[in-house]
């Protein structure tokens, strides 16, 4: 969850780590450090965001052609400088992303040698281990730094991905990577690190993607790669279809509300294949998909997050549209129980960056259980998860840097309802004519989305009414109860007032207790088959003084009265109406947050991209 750049350069690298550790802060900002090499090892490490670190970098004039940065999320250790990377052990500094799960027992065997530690973190372990390699008092005497990396590496229990630099080497850095995500960035003038392609974007769209325990020496001219058992290998060099100003916030105040207006434009994208097409192909989830559809008797869906509250929507959709079983299990749970393992289902993993540790571990550990039918649905086509499995989907939403998950869910709901026709279509049970209507509905899906960006002013005006609030309820049924798990999930993550979804007819046996003048009640109020009881629900909680906030779509025949205020949606859309509706708690949840004056892109304790257990 922590950010890394690296770089070899012709020319001064600070701007360049600086300007990189910008773009990776979403993924953690308790502190922020670099290290230069220019006649000796130069460091300065920061508590707080990037800013904090470029003022320190500053104060110390400092400047290299060759060096390695980190932002950090804290893992081991509180945030404070002590604990920031780089970490040093004798001329050598380390940047780390991941958790080492023996660091402890490293640590005594290193104390024993007469390392000290200054800090509380696991990755001051790796950097005296290096040091040691480089010794002889692990193993034998390293030749070089790059040799000392890979005998270190091979101590080291956990997920990873390392930038090394030493003084007694000043011409490269060294790079390695077990579970983490890792890439180079390859220009004529010089080689570059880091943890996610949009912080290399402002130097080279070449990109070279290492594999697990790779270990790289970089060089101005070169870069030499070795694999887990020490043999050269060659990684291909793709060209990243991303662009720097896709993670620039342009015209708007927080990426977070960047992302939510540029959902219309990310549904377009990932469902571009369905323009003029009067049918669907499984040819879009793999060549070998037509067959595995044909095949699969029940679909197992892992996620954590957001993610999981869009497979909790997609098991809705999957029982009633393609006939067929769906269980969806919480990743980071998944893999620590005994389950019953069926060859014959299909196995869906959803994650946005691709690098999810939980969502990863728990596939590789359902393909040990021998689920072979294993399908991505990701927004990185580059990402381990994708690269992992048999079949796939890349979403199309674009970077996604705010914290709180906007585009990424609405993409992945898109994917998700297309595998679900496709299984139905495999399964013999999807007529052509509603075959014809879905995909016109998908079609309609960013226009549709549009018409509810448009109601901001209004759901902006009830925001003021929350940001006094302490607690909220959400309610939904059937398939929308997902879409209340996901506004609650917003609202707490980026305003802090702490929120909790249930199925609206839950209310009588428990949180109807919580109910009062003082607890805001939102409601997903569709015009489907469960509305009537949705409203029997609602009068539940006005008959408890409730303040019930309902978005209704026109239809539904819900009014305005004391206590309850309704926000009339533009169009009921069937099967798809949660995409519409969890828009309309995204932009709920970030006015709240503006109220309130929290940081809505870098919630406190959080980070964008999970990369440890």
């Amino acid at each position: 969850m922590c950010g890394i750049v690296g770089a070899v350069s012709a020319k001064d690298s600070i701007a360049f780590l600086l300007e990189g550790l910008s773009t990776l802060e979403y993924r953690g900002y308790d502190s922020a450090g670099l290290a230069v090499i220019n006649h000796g090892l130069q460091r300065a490490r920061a508590k707080g965001r990037v800013a904090e670190l470029a003022a320190r970098v500053e104060q110390q004039a400092l400047s290299g052609t060759i060096g390695i940065a980190h932002t950090r999320w804290a893992t081991h250790g509180v945030p404070a400088e002590r604990n920031a990377h780089p970490h040093i052990s004798a001329g050598l500094a380390v940047v780390h992303n991941g958790i080492i799960e023996n660091y402890e027992a490293l640590r005594e065997q290193l104390q024993a040698l007469g390392y000290v530690f200054t800090s509380d973190t696991d990755t001051e372990t790796i950097a005296h281990l290096i040091q040691a390699c480089f010794k002889g008092e692990i193993g034998e005497p390293a030749e070089n730094l790059f040799s000392a990396v890979q005998c270190a590496v091979k101590h080291l229990t956990g997920a990873f991905a390392l930038a090394v630099v030493s003084e007694e080497e000043p011409d490269g850095l060294v790079v390695a990577r077990e579970g983490s995500p890792l890439m180079l960035g390859i220009t004529e003038e010089g080689h570059y690190a880091a943890s996610d392609a949009s912080a290399l974007l402002s130097v080279t769209q070449q990109m070279m993607y290492l594999e697990n325990g790779d270990v790289a020496r970089l060089t101005r001219d070169a870069v030499v790669v070795v694999d887990a058992v020490g043999q050269p290998v060659k990684r291909d060099i793709v060209t990243s279809h991303l662009s720097a100003n896709a993670v620039e916030l342009g015209e708007f105040n927080h990426y977070m509300q960047k992302e939510m207006f540029e959902q219309p434009q990310a549904l377009g994208n990932t469902l571009e294949m369905l323009s003029g097409a009067g049918q669907l192909h499984p040819g879009i989830f793999g060549a070998d998909a037509q067959g595995v559809f044909e095949q699969v008797d029940s679909v197992l869906i892992l996620a954590c997050g957001t993610s999981s509250y869009a497979g909790m929507t997609a098991k809705y959709w999957i029982e009633q549209v393609a006939g067929i079983p769906c269980n969806v299990e919480i990743a980071s749970e998944y893999r620590y129980r005994v389950s019953v393992p069926n060859p014959n289902q299909l196995g869906v993993v959803i994650s946005q960056s691709g690098e999810t540790a939980d969502t990863l571990a728990a596939l590789q550990h359902a393909k040990t259980l021998g689920h072979t039918h294993t399908l991505a649905i990701c927004n990185v086509p580059e990402s381990a998860i994708v690269r992992e499995t048999a079949l796939r989907f890349i979403t199309r939403a674009g970077p996604e840097i705010g914290v709180a998950s906007t585009k990424a869910f609405t993409t992945q709901l898109s994917a998700l309802f297309l595998l679900t026709l496709l299984l139905a279509k495999g399964k013999q049970r999807l007529l052509e004519a509603d075959e014809k209507a879905y995909l016109d509905e998908l079609r309609h899906l960013p226009i549709a989305v549009e018409k509810v960006l448009a109601l901001e002013p209004s759901i902006q005006a009830w925001s003021q009414q929350f940001a006094n609030k302490h607690h909220a309820l959400f309610l939904g049924r059937g398939r929308h109860f997902p879409v209340a798990l996901e506004g609650a999930l917003k609202l707490k993550e980026i305003s802090y007032i702490h929120a909790e979804a249930y199925p609206a007819g839950e209310l009588k046996h428990g949180p109807l207790a919580l109910v009062d003048a003082e607890m805001p009640v939102v409601v997903v109020a569709p015009n489907d088959e469960m509305l009537e009881k949705l409203k029997a629900n609602m009068q539940e909680v006005s008959a408890r003084g409730g303040q019930l906030y309902v978005f209704a779509d026109g239809d539904s025949k819900v009014r305005s009265t004391d206590g309850v205020k309704v926000l009339a949606m533009p169009e009921h859309y069937g099967l798809l109406s949660p995409v519409l509706h969890v828009v309309s708690l995204q932009l709920l949840s970030y006015h709240v947050a503006l109220v309130k004056g929290t940081d809505v892109d870098k919630p406190r304790n959080l980070a964008k991209s999970v990369t440890v257990e």
